[in-house]
């Protein structure tokens, strides 16, 4: 949709929804259709002008007076000659440098999929759901709390296909610890290029699993590297080593992601307490520092290569030192970092999140309110959106299955307002009249099958008929649903020219070693 163009009146969301198609086939699951949402209101100001901008110059004094530390050499001289201070690795940036990168980050642009339908829009209004990434373990029904595999790893992507409501295929959902860590990123995305046909992740944490991640990406859209650099269609995220320090990893990802035009998400990790200061307002003012910081280096090297600012600032438990989410200080402090994107005109990366050892209440509202505070301040692209649990340490496939009708129920709610005549009901309320009731008339029978939400895991019904059924909880319909959704998943095709080169390509650097490693 243009900017400025009126939303097209809503129809009968549910009626598709009833009879959606997942790679073609009817789905036995009355899932919403894929569609990218996007804000109808202005997001959310938590503090005033004056004291965003206070904290954006206190950001800039700690570039320019303190400093970060780089562990990359390249970077360090990529910034000296750019006018940054360095000594060492210790490098001050000034304030006129960092301003003057910010003007070409671009402000929105396509990410593109092997499957055009499955392209999303970064930035402006648009919302993109990203499902959860990185944990080592996963867990679901069956087989308990264990180390991820290969075989997990890959459910996860057949579910970030089959369900609409998510918009990417994440990076690794959950690690293949049954394949060794120096080959490991290529059976992942083997996995990614054949099971899904949405936008994929590469991951920066080293030189040959980045490259390989986004050949691996332009071999599965059959498109050429210079159609890559023109079309951008793989994205990492490099997080700063908070405080104030880029590793060697992270500083390379920056550089080789802009160099070849692909998407870099910049996220500092910045845990009130623990890796910046106790304070909301302080733990803000670091994340600012070290994500501006980033995003200096990328556009230096490439003016225009397309970044996206990360927040990712939660507290800790002080009796424990465990990472805390969905508290209230994560949603302060993600509500006010989409005033810092929204002051640059940049593209914003948040999370959903919570820190919750199994899926229950806690897991339920920590969830809720996180990614609340994510589309109330703004958030562009919301990592970890389906299948978060303890923190980031484990991927859970019924709280994957719980939070997709979570995303359903926010992505209707960002559905515009029907108003055409018959929806005002004037007819309606005539037909019924003083102290009758709407069941059966006429406006109430042509609307009743489509006319709200239906929910994938959410149980309505009064408690003789949810007692008379079983008494599911919401564990037993999220484990049905994520079942159902694998059994009826279908690999979306492949030429198969394109599927021989993935493989010569991937079977090729198998053979080498992939990616060298200590162990």
């Amino acid at each position: 949709m243009k900017p400025g163009a009126a939303h097209p009146r809503r129809k009968s969301s549910r009626r598709r929804a009833a009879t959606s198609r997942t790679n073609g086939a009817a789905s036995p699951l009355q899932q919403l259709p894929w569609k990218q949402p996007q804000r109808l209101f202005k997001p959310t100001d938590l503090i005033s002008a004056d004291e965003l901008e206070a904290l954006h110059l206190a950001s800039l004094e700690i570039l320019q007076d303190i400093g970060l530390e780089i562990v990359n050499d390249e970077a360090c001289a990529i910034l000296k000659k750019a006018g940054a201070i360095t000594d060492g690795q210790m490098v001050r940036i000034g304030r006129e440098l960092v301003e003057e990168a910010l003007k070409t980050v671009p402000s929105r642009f396509t990410f593109h999929a092997r499957n055009p339908e499955h392209s999303v829009e970064i930035g402006g209004d648009h919302i993109t759901f990203a499902p959860v990434g990185g944990p080592p373990n996963c867990s679901d029904r069956d087989n308990g709390r264990r180390p991820g595999t290969l075989q997990d790893a890959e459910n996860f992507i057949r579910l970030s296909q089959y369900f609409n409501a998510i918009h990417m295929a994440g990076g690794i959902s959950v690690d293949a610890l049954d394949i060794h860590a120096s080959i490991r990123h290529l059976y992942i995305a083997r996995a990614k290029a054949k099971l899904t046909d949405k936008v994929v992740f590469a991951s920066a944490t080293g030189r040959e699993r980045l490259l390989d991640g986004v050949e691996c990406a332009r071999i599965a859209r059959g498109i050429t590297s210079q159609q890559m650099q023109r079309q951008p269609s793989c994205i990492t995220n490099v997080n700063t080593n908070s405080p104030l320090k880029i590793d060697e990893m992270m500083a390379m990802g920056i550089i080789e992601m802009a160099r070849m035009n692909q998407i870099c998400c910049v996220t500092p990790f910045t845990l009130a307490g623990a890796m910046a200061p106790i304070t909301v307002a302080g733990a803000l003012v670091q994340q600012n520092a070290e994500a501006l910081a980033g995003m200096a280096l990328g556009q230096i090297v490439r003016p225009g290569a397309p970044f996206i600012y990360g927040g990712f600032t939660s507290n800790v438990d002080m009796k424990s030192g465990a990472p805390a989410f969905g508290t209230p200080e994560y949603m302060k402090a993600t509500i006010i970092a989409g005033q810092f994107t929204r002051r640059y005109n940049v593209p914003y990366r948040t999370s959903s999140t919570n820190a919750a050892n199994t899926v229950d209440a806690q897991a339920a509202y920590e969830s809720v309110f996180s990614l609340w505070g994510a589309i109330m301040g703004g958030g562009n692209l919301i990592f970890h959106s389906a299948g978060w649990m303890e923190g980031g340490l484990v991927a859970g496939f019924e709280k994957f299955a719980l939070d997709i009708d979570l995303i359903q129920m926010v992505s209707e709610f960002l559905e515009p307002l029907e108003m055409s005549e018959d929806a005002l009901g004037f007819a309606a309320i005539e037909e019924v009249g003083p102290g009758g009731h709407f069941f059966g008339c006429a406006h109430t029978l042509a609307r009743y099958q489509t006319a709200f939400y239906a929910p994938l895991i959410s149980d309505w019904r009064n408690f003789e008929q949810w007692q008379a059924a079983g008494s599911p909880t919401a564990m037993d319909k999220a484990y049905e649903t994520w079942k159902a959704a694998l059994a009826d998943y279908k690999r979306p095709p492949m030429d198969e020219a394109i599927e021989a080169e993935l493989d010569a390509f991937i079977d090729r650097r198998i053979e080498e070693g992939g990616q060298p490693t200590d162990f």
